[in-house]
């Protein structure tokens, strides 16, 4: 049965992996804060102390954002997208704040042909022969 089940469209993670470093005197007061049921465990601290430094910051956030006219959010350019792109004779700008997603179908020579510059502040996934063939392009 599992045989005739396909995957229509990949499920993208909706969250990026990162690595911090902390001095063990910080990494305790975490663990501390964990052991006496602040937080259910460090990463759950470690979202919360991040998130209220966005909340603080937001103003300069969205203002930067218009002022860098970024896309905010999950932005997809799907093959079709591209190909219209080049039907019309355009070259995209990607300037994503979030997650950008070049489709997985999209060429190294497509992308080439169709993307001027990319800018993401966040992620960008594309395959690595697609990220390579934008290496140039990419900040």
């Amino acid at each position: 049965m599992a045989d005739n089940v396909r995957e229509l469209r990949p499920r993208l993670p909706d969250t990026e992996k990162i690595t911090i470093n902390l001095g063990y005197v910080d990494l305790g007061q975490v663990d501390l804060m964990v052991q006496e049921g602040f937080y259910s465990n460090r990463t759950d601290f470690i979202r919360t102390a991040i998130r209220n430094q966005l909340e603080r910051h937001a103003d300069v956030v969205k203002q930067s954002t218009v002022r860098k006219s970024l896309d905010l959010g999950l932005r997809n350019y799907s093959r079709e997208d591209l190909e219209a792109a080049r039907r019309a004779g355009e070259m995209l700008h990607i300037n994503v704040l979030g997650l950008a997603t070049i489709a997985q179908d999209v060429t190294p020579e497509l992308a080439r042909a169709t993307i001027a510059s990319v800018s993401v502040l966040g992620a960008l996934h594309a395959t690595s022969a697609v990220k390579a063939a934008l290496s140039d392009r990419t900040r």
